[in-house]
């Protein structure tokens, strides 16, 4: 495994990490904590350091999931979570950016996930409107003075979000999550040089495009309806595949899993500090780790091998 410096955060993270919205119920799998447990086992074995969650994966249950699995050596681990939604049943919120309402879910976090410090707390996907809220961001900066939180950080939800980005160490934030792959380079664009700027480590989530770049689905695939991409256009999933189709084609090297390429391409880019694919089993987890050991040509190289 490799190590990268999570920007102003001076925390060293995997550079593959663990993404857990599965473990929330809405990836068409229901887990047992024995389950949960076989895949952090094969994290802390493959050298995965990194985990990112959220409180709204499931309510509060995949951070449930996440404390009884590490509760043991919590110390090892670089644990980010978000706030900002409430579940209220598979793929139904309601959002809550207000001080209180945060203060209390940063509660129920530590308490789900068994700790008495989370080291990246992450606003989650909001709008400008609730991001502009001076009571929120001081509550919060009384919570890092009080040791529960390490590090604030941003998950913003649209990849051309500069307002949020460009404002970012104004409310001390340290980190950045943004949706980031092969099918969307959208951050290269602006927000990477912005987060450059100000020294946010990057967190590249969804880097294999929701299963997408995984090599396992073709034109035509149906998810279920317990799939969170069930829920997607019908259309844009079709040009999704056929895109997937050709690059699989054209830039995958002859050899290499279409999903371990994928991770790889993310790292490319020297803003990403790390990628945090979603994983179903310990045999997904050592597949991804072992992207941290390619060195292989990209898209961004005109001479990316050809099949």
């Amino acid at each position: 495994m490799k190590y990268r410096r999570l920007g102003k955060t001076n925390l060293d993270v995997s550079v593959i990490g663990l993404g857990t919205w599965q473990f929330g119920g809405e990836w068409g799998i229901d887990y047992k904590q024995k389950e949960v447990d076989a895949i952090f086992n094969k994290a802390e074995e493959t050298g995965i350091n990194f985990i990112d969650t959220a409180e709204c994966y499931g309510d509060h249950l995949s951070e449930e999931f996440i404390g009884a699995a590490i509760e043991k050596n919590r110390d090892r681990w670089v644990l980010a979570t978000k706030f900002g939604h409430k579940f209220h049943d598979l793929y139904e919120r309601t959002r809550h950016y207000k001080a209180e309402d945060v203060q209390k879910q940063l509660e129920d976090s530590l308490r789900a996930l068994r700790t008495d410090y989370i080291d990246i707390y992450q606003f989650h996907s909001g709008t400008d409107e609730e991001f502009d809220n001076d009571a929120l961001w001081t509550m919060l900066d009384k919570q890092v003075e009080a040791g529960k939180i390490g590090h604030i950080g941003l998950s913003i939800s649209k990849n051309d979000n500069t307002y949020q980005t460009k404002h970012a160490a104004d409310i001390g934030a340290k980190s950045m999550q943004v949706v980031y792959n092969r099918l969307d380079r959208t951050p290269e664009e602006e927000v990477f040089s912005l987060c450059e700027e100000q020294d946010l480590g990057i967190m590249a989530r969804v880097p294999m495009a929701s299963g997408y770049l995984s090599g396992k689905y073709k034109p035509g695939a149906v998810f279920a309806d317990n799939d969170v991409r069930h829920r997607h256009d019908k259309e844009e999933t079709r040009k999704k595949l056929e895109m997937v189709e050709t690059l699989y084609n054209t830039e995958v090297p002859e050899g290499v899993p279409m999903s371990q390429w994928a991770l790889a391409w993310c790292l490319k880019h020297p803003a990403v500090s790390t990628v945090i694919p979603g994983c179903k089993n310990p045999e997904q987890v050592e597949a991804n780790a072992k992207a941290a050991e390619l060195d292989i040509v990209t898209n961004n190289h005109p001479q990316a091998t050809q099949k």
